[in-house]
């Protein structure tokens, strides 16, 4: 195999094929390394170091990767009551990515962090960063029952209601062991309308399914 130079004037490569094996063994077996299929030529006495390359880039394709932020849900939804506690929980979970980097095969691995969640209310207040993800509670506990992630709107009308989660992230190059990534991965979810309504009081002679017309029921514009 011949290795000529590259531009005029320049010097000649090595032919090199490429083996690996571990650094703390002694006398190891030496296998073929398996981003490179058979002899190469060398120009640079140093060559690239694949590892070293993937590790300073690692986080701007952590960011790149497609990971759900979760799912924001209330209770109740979506018409809550002024004044009583909505209780709001999030789901979410770790997830696994298999992609091509520098020609390497490179797992990664995206995880909620220890203090993963921010909920933004929508009302000027917010919750978190916190590491309650919440949960859900029987429809009968839903307005004397305040959990560590419920909120309570003060007025009525409509809330845009939005879950931030934070995920730390590892990767592994061709099967190797799990590294970790420097960095948090912050995504939010899109708006969930929040709909506050108040609830009004009042004796009536008729149900709805008597008299269709009578106070509170449905279409005569008192709810």
């Amino acid at each position: 195999m011949e290795c000529p130079a590259k531009a005029p004037g320049g010097e000649e490569g090595t032919p090199v094929i490429w083996r690996q094996a571990p650094k703390s063994i002694t006398n190891p077996t030496w296998t073929d390394y398996p981003a490179v299929s058979g002899p190469t030529c060398l120009y640079d006495p140093e060559p690239e170091n694949v590892l070293a390359n993937i590790a300073a880039r690692i986080f701007i394709d952590f960011r790149q990767l497609p990971v759900n932020p979760g799912i924001l849900e209330a209770q109740p939804f979506p018409h809550t009551l002024k004044g009583g506690p909505t209780n709001f929980y999030a789901t979410t979970g770790e997830q696994g990515f298999d992609v091509t980097i520098l020609g390497q095969t490179v797992h990664l691995t995206a995880t909620p962090a220890n203090y993963t969640y921010t909920y933004t209310f929508g009302d000027g207040s917010a919750l978190g960063p916190t590491p309650a993800a919440g949960y859900s509670i029987p429809e009968a506990e839903w307005l004397n029952n305040e959990t560590r992630t419920s909120h309570i709107y003060t007025d009525t009308g409509n809330y845009q209601a939005t879950l931030t989660t934070s995920f730390t992230g590892t990767y592994s190059v061709n099967n190797g062991p799990p590294l970790p990534i420097n960095g948090t991965l912050d995504i939010t979810t899109p708006a969930t309308t929040i709909q506050v309504w108040k609830t009004e009081k009042a004796l009536v002679a008729d149900t709805c399914q008597e008299n269709p017309n009578s106070w509170g029921c449905p279409g005569t514009g008192i709810q």
